[in-house]
């Protein structure tokens, strides 16, 4: 059985549940906390993780004193390999990388210093 509360308000009547209050005071919390979680998540998701993966690679080329940025790095590979990618190519390629293989920037770069090595010879 509901508990009903009867207030006047300028000549009118509103009858409101109290069982119906309660649960707006469980309710409302809980979404207030779960949009800002999901809204938390997509911003890192969507903005902070690629830009933390970008920021690693940087940091690791500088490490190695290399002065070559990934596009550049994809780019020397593939046209070692034979193959000529567009640029719209180049960039899929580093966002996979970067997500997925970041570690493959280092072997690519080995390997595009490999052939110079032995284009000289």
């Amino acid at each position: 059985m509901k508990n009903l509360v009867t207030k006047k308000n300028n000549n009118e009547i509103y009858n409101y549940s109290i069982d119906g209050m309660a649960a707006a005071v469980i309710i409302i919390p809980i979404l207030v906390v779960t949009i800002i979680a999901l809204s938390s998540y997509l911003v890192y998701k969507l903005l902070l993780q690629n830009m933390l993966s970008k920021r690693s690679i940087t940091q690791t080329l500088e490490k190695y004193n290399i002065d070559k940025t990934p596009s550049q790095i994809i780019k020397e590979y593939y046209e070692n390999k034979g193959e000529q990618l567009s640029p719209q190519e180049i960039q899929k390629l580093e966002k996979n990388y970067t997500k997925n293989e970041p570690e493959q920037f280092l072997a690519m770069y080995d390997a595009i210093r490999d052939s110079d090595k032995s284009k000289e010879k």
